[in-house]
């Protein structure tokens, strides 16, 4: 599985690249705080209820979660579902948080 670093995704936003993001989170994790993902809960994606995503197939998406856990799961689950290049962003949120807060 292939990861990212929240400094590398956030360059990468930075830079103005076109970024496919997904969060694998919970509705309430996700209003409280989020980067702008598709929300994608976790238990949809055990579900292969992909449908919000399905036209990201042959794009790359980055999965992103609390720390980084139910994202390389997601991974793991999506990649043999026909997704051509699955990222997880190491550290999830709190990560993302703490490197970059306010």
């Amino acid at each position: 599985m292939k990861t990212i670093s929240v400094e590398a995704l956030k360059a990468k936003m930075d830079a103005g690249e076109k970024i496919n993001l997904v969060d694998v989170r919970e509705p309430h994790e996700h209003e409280a705080y989020n980067i702008g993902g598709i929300l994608l809960p976790f238990g949809k994606v055990q579900g292969l209820e992909t449908d919000d995503i399905d036209h990201l197939k042959n794009e790359t998406v980055y999965v992103y979660c609390r720390s980084g856990n139910r994202s390389g799961q997601a991974c793991l689950m999506l990649e043999p579902y026909g997704f051509k290049d699955i990222i997880n962003v190491s550290g999830g949120m709190l990560a993302w948080q703490e490197k970059f807060p306010g």
